[in-house]
């Protein structure tokens, strides 16, 4: 089981609309149960901390319903730890869910880049999906680069932004923005499904990326698994050896000595 972080907006508002936002509930909802459904251990932080503000519940969709009333879920969104103050070692996986709010506060959170620039240094997965990728926006690793720099990446297109009615709004298209820091932008039709591998950064265009994005780090953890039992196996069958070659010793210098 390997522990996995998801992260969410703490903004309620686009722009200064007064049109209501927060994390994309489907974008959280199909990942979650891709998670869990794998035996994996799901926690949460939003930028600001305490309960992060959410779209609109699909009640015809059971996989978010479930998500909206699993009891260790509703826990864990009342009350959810400040980025800055996660200890990164804790996790070895970081999920950014989506929603138009993460343009306001993702690309400009110290606490998200370090967090971020931890766990992948650390050798961790990173994934986003949707909008979730401007927190990938400014994440320096240790090497000096750009998380995103010389990477496929996919996130909502400039042309999903038209059709949604909010390319007056945001502060900034995101696939560009990505784009100027060295990413190559990999995109599919409008709200058609899209999810880009590259190393262990997993990336995927819009909500129906999501549990697609999910699967793809499931794969990525699996590997981690199998190479940490490959290595446990080893150090296992290296120590076994070592006592029978100490046990072998000490018989031989027995049956030196008479």
């Amino acid at each position: 089981m390997k522990k996995i972080l998801m992260v969410l907006t703490s903004v309620s508002e686009i722009g200064d609309t007064g049109e209501k936002t927060g994390y994309n509930v489907a974008e959280a909802a199909h990942p979650w149960k891709v998670f869990k459904d794998s035996g994996h251990f799901v926690d949460f932080a939003s930028i600001q901390g305490g309960q992060p503000p959410r779209d609109e519940v699909d009640s015809g969709d059971p996989i978010q319903v479930a998500f909206t009333e699993d009891e260790t879920t509703r826990a864990g969104l009342y009350n959810t730890a400040r980025v800055d103050v996660v200890d990164p070692e804790q996790y070895d996986a970081v999920y950014l869910v989506g929603g138009h709010g993460t343009m306001w506060d993702f690309p400009d959170s110290e606490g998200l880049q370090n967090l971020l620039a931890s766990v992948y240094n650390a050798g961790g997965v990173v994934g986003a999906v949707c909008h979730g990728p401007a927190g990938l926006l400014n994440v320096e690793l240790d090497n000096g680069f750009r998380l995103v720099e010389g990477r496929k990446v996919a996130a909502f297109t400039n042309d999903e932004e038209v059709a949604a009615g909010k390319d007056k709004v945001i502060p900034f298209f995101l696939a560009d923005r990505l784009e100027e820091q060295g990413a190559t932008h990999v995109s599919a039709g409008v709200f058609e499904e899209k999810v880009v591998v590259d190393d262990r950064l997993v990336t995927g265009q819009n909500p129906a990326s999501a549990a697609g994005v999910a699967k793809e780090m499931e794969k990525l953890l699996a590997e981690v698994i199998h190479k940490e039992k490959a290595e446990e196996q080893h150090d296992a069958e290296a120590l076994r050896a070592e006592k029978d070659a100490e046990k072998n010793a000490k018989k031989a210098a027995a049956e030196a000595e008479h």
